[in-house]
């Protein structure tokens, strides 16, 4: 509460209206999709339909609470909430608001202002328990992946693969994933969010696994490729590139480094190998709850500080042969990166069964 209040001084606002989860998750409220949560500068309201009442009863202790009839509009109690503050401007999350509704939020009156990633920034800095958070989440991560690929033998299916991560991670206490889990095998590898399939995995191709746990609403986010057997040589080439980009870009995250130089480090060992074209997204993402910054992009412009956590994952694409993906998350503290990851990342070649 006491950040978003900063942020309305720092924007000049007079309320921010919250609809999002990611958001709803950090304020620690309820996540229902018919729960929208207003802050002004000495007020909190949850604004919600009877569906959520006896919950937040429950649960809810510093938000006043305003209820409205289910499909009906949550506008009015809005205005009223807005009006009894005596606000006369509103922040809105861009991404969670129609046209229509934008409109006629506009109708009651207040001055609105649509907002981006200047919510994410809020999240930016992690503090201690936040990091604690996200580490257990990572660790959760590394012992899942553990047990997976205890269970790996060819023909078994990318779905089979995908079910033992989902299986392991609630067993585990995760809530949710931390989005929809990535299993691709041989040339399917080559399709950096590929989903899985029924196809039967085989020797010696790569086993791609991409996913991450949700534990009280912080996420991890990992990737590994592993083998049944020796790889090709040319895919051995591929891993040993990746894991030099991966590390070159784990090199360069510092306090006052620019995003996109860590991706430019990275990049330029992919580049130099020879596979330039077939690196075909971003370095990195902000890790936290959800949509969190900074970017490590080709364009990515914040200046990097302790607290930020943030992926680190270049990946090497070849079509119709196969793909490696190494990822960790990492914490920049005391000047320097931490990888929160445990789990190694040297070729690992996995007895054929």
């Amino acid at each position: 509460m006491d950040n978003i209040r900063t942020f309305l001084d720092e924007h000049e606002l007079d309320a921010l209206l919250i609809k999002s989860k990611t958001m709803k998750r950090y304020l620690g409220t309820l996540t229902g999709s018919g729960c929208k949560v207003l802050i002004t500068r000495d007020r909190g309201f949850l604004i919600m339909d009877g569906r959520y009442v006896n919950e937040a009863q429950g649960r809810e202790f510093d938000l006043e609470f305003r209820v409205h009839e289910q499909g009906k509009s949550y506008l009015v109690e809005l205005e009223r909430a807005l009006k009894e503050c005596g606000c006369a401007t509103v922040g809105i999350e861009e991404s969670e608001i129609s046209i229509s509704e934008y409109r006629n939020l506009e109708g009651l009156g207040f001055g609105t202002t649509l907002l981006g990633s200047e919510m994410a920034l809020m999240r930016l800095r992690k503090d201690e328990a936040e990091i604690a958070a996200v580490q257990h989440a990572v660790d959760v991560a590394d012992d899942v992946y553990a047990k997976v690929i205890e269970q790996l033998h060819v023909d078994m299916t990318e779905f089979e693969i995908s079910a033992l991560v989902h299986y392991y991670s609630i067993a585990a206490g995760a809530e949710a994933m931390s989005f929809d889990t990535i299993v691709a095998t041989g040339e399917r590898s080559a399709m950096p969010h590929g989903r899985p399939t029924d196809r039967r995995v085989q020797a010696h191709e790569p086993i791609l696994i991409d996913f991450g746990v949700q534990i009280n609403g912080y996420q991890s986010d990992m990737t590994r490729v592993c083998f049944l057997g020796a790889p090709t040589d040319r895919m051995a080439h591929v891993y040993e590139t990746v894991l030099n980009a991966h590390l070159a870009g784990i090199d360069t995250i510092r306090c006052g480094v620019v995003a996109r130089d860590v991706d430019a480090a990275a990049r330029r060992v992919i580049n130099e190998a020879g596979y330039g074209e077939y690196f075909t997204h971003g370095l990195g993402h902000g890790i936290g709850m959800g949509g969190d910054l900074p970017l490590l992009n080709p364009s990515g412009e914040i200046v990097l500080d302790n607290g930020m956590i943030m992926s680190c994952e270049p990946g090497v694409y070849i079509p119709g042969v196969g793909g490696v993906r190494i990822e960790d998350d990492v914490l920049l503290k005391d000047g320097v990166a931490c990888p929160l990851n445990h789990t190694d990342k040297q070729l690992r070649i996995l007895n054929v069964r």
